[in-house]
């Protein structure tokens, strides 16, 4: 019957429309559905091979091997370099700090890929392996009771003799009622997938807030990371390619730098109130708490990490800018900007 009808030369009994429509929005669903569903896991886990490692382990029912992600290993890289050039550096300390964001930020997201894949991923697998199959499952058997039918209504045109017609006649009845049953079946499978779109729309919303959570911690994570740090005053910058600083202040979120550099002069007049200039022109010491990070640019200069207190004094024919600053063995050049006496 199927080769005949391929050839044209037999009749076929058409699905109803609604029918039709039915089939055509299950396909449509379970075509988007799994295309939605691989990027979604690329997206989750960028690199292949891993997610080809993790879907055999998933296969022979055995859990993966736990891995350091990518922001937990540059983390780790941070804080162990950091550790080698000294956690008292201003350096080394400020890449032990963006370590530990970068690890927390990891942590963050190992949540988003477990919420993920529990409350998204796994509801639209479950559809394209489970309810999508038995549509195919039942559509198949409706498809072979159709051609049972038709095959019967040819055999019923054929006959001749009239006994050869009532068994035909038979036949025909008791094929049309499988098949009506056998559409009843499939069009109530078919009309459930309105319910899966509802289902997934609510999956698709938990998605989006494990986003949003995601998003929010990395950003929280970020904010307190450039608290740490501190301001970044200008003289800091010149230090590096100026061209860098452009880009920095065009970040929407609150600029560091901006704010440092205008507070330099107020802080700079503070400074200069409470004694700088007593202290240039006495041979005398004081000791003054820093008020930010400072990496040394040469081997005359002192490194400093804010609110630490060091000894300052001044020596004769020193620039006015500069101080000269001691911590321990310790000894160098370090900028008043930087600076607040204490008394």
């Amino acid at each position: 019957q199927f080769t005949e009808e391929k050839l044209g030369q037999a009749e076929k009994t058409e699905l109803d429309a609604h029918l039709e429509n039915l089939l055509s929005k299950a396909e449509c669903t379970k075509l988007w559905t799994e295309k939605i569903m691989k990027q979604t896991e690329v997206l989750l886990q960028p690199n292949p091979n891993a997610r080809i490692e993790e879907f055999v382990y998933e296969k022979l029912d055995r859990k993966a091997p736990s891995r350091m992600n990518n922001p937990e290993l540059l983390g780790q890289y941070m804080i162990d370099a950091g550790n080698e050039f000294g956690p008292g550096t201003a350096y080394g300390n400020a890449l032990i700090k963006c370590g530990e964001t970068q690890k927390r930020i990891g942590t963050a997201d190992r949540e988003l890929i477990q919420t993920s894949a529990i409350n998204f991923l796994t509801p639209l697998r479950n559809f394209i392996e489970g309810d999508y199959k038995t549509i195919t499952k039942e559509r198949k058997l409706l498809q072979n009771k159709r051609l049972d039918l038709d095959a019967a209504k040819t055999r019923l045109k054929k006959a001749k003799v009239a006994e050869a017609r009532a068994a035909s006649e038979q036949e025909v009845r008791i094929t049309q009622s499988e098949f009506d049953r056998q559409a009843e079946i499939t069009r109530l499978l078919l009309e459930g997938i309105s319910s899966t779109h509802a289902h997934h729309l609510r999956c698709l919303n938990d998605f989006v807030e494990a986003q949003m959570t995601y998003y929010a911690q990395c950003y929280q994570y970020m904010l307190d990371l450039q608290k740490q740090l501190g301001s970044f005053p200008s003289t800091f910058l010149s230090n590096n390619n100026q061209s860098s600083s452009a880009p920095m202040q065009s970040v929407s979120a609150p600029s560091v730098l901006a704010s440092a550099s205008a507070s330099l002069p107020s802080v700079s007049n503070s400074i200069v109130t409470s004694g700088i200039s007593e202290l240039k022109s006495s041979s005398g010491s004081r000791k003054a708490r820093v008020l930010y990070d400072y990496d040394a640019a040469n081997s005359s200069e002192l490194s400093l990490l804010a609110d630490e207190v060091i000894t300052v004094y001044s020596i004769p024919g020193m620039d006015s800018d500069w101080l000269m600053g001691e911590r321990g063995n310790q000894k160098g050049k370090v900028p008043i900007t930087y600076l607040e006496l204490l008394n």
